[in-house]
């Protein structure tokens, strides 16, 4: 073989040896990407599964002192019902909206119970839902960011050309309710 012939040959296989690599590191980060997102979303499931699990603890608790708070009571049961409910991620997003506000105004309505603030019970279950409530926040904010990693790269050249080979299609973000941006109202019921 002639040594520019050898040159070449190696260069060739340089090249494609190079290109077959790049390609996999592609796709390997794309998948790795993809794993995340899945692994991410599975993380919050187990915190919005803790809250579900606090719930019944926290309505029973307060159920004496509150007799005559029904609707924040019957609030909570359909937000509970509607988180179980879920399965994409929009739905559960949704459901776990109004999970949040019915336990908002349910906190707030508690405010006027002086003996249930006092209960240790109550105050441990307050405490344990929003240790919850901000684990969830910050495994939300995870995932979003993973979601926006891998969608911005599936958008991106070359990656675009991998992911399209893949059939791989963005990821849906964890979206906040628009009515979680509204003034919660909060009405109290009178004793008699």
């Amino acid at each position: 073989m002639h040594p520019a012939e050898i040159f070449w040959t190696a260069v060739i296989g340089f090249l494609v040896i190079g290109t077959i690599g790049y390609g996999l590191s592609i796709y390997n980060a794309l998948v790795a990407l993809k794993n995340n997102i899945g692994r991410s979303w599975a993380n919050i499931d187990v915190l919005l599964k803790q809250r579900h699990d606090e719930l019944p603890k926290l309505v029973k608790t307060c159920e004496g002192y509150m007799q005559h708070e029904r609707a924040v009571f019957d609030k909570l049961s359909e937000a509970r019902g509607a988180l179980a409910r879920a399965h994409s991620v929009p739905e559960r997003a949704e459901a776990e909206g109004l999970l949040g506000r019915a336990l908002g105004q349910f906190f707030a309505v508690a405010e006027n119970y002086p003996d249930l603030k006092a209960k240790q019970s109550f105050l441990q279950l307050q405490s344990r839902i929003s240790e919850i409530e901000n684990q969830i926040a910050d495994r939300r904010e995870f995932y979003n960011d993973t979601v926006t990693t891998f969608n911005t790269r599936i958008q991106q050249m070359p990656d675009a050309i991998i992911a399209n080979a893949l059939a791989l299609k963005p990821g849906m973000l964890f979206k906040v309710d628009e009515t979680d941006r509204e003034d919660v109202e909060i009405k109290f019921a009178m004793a008699g």
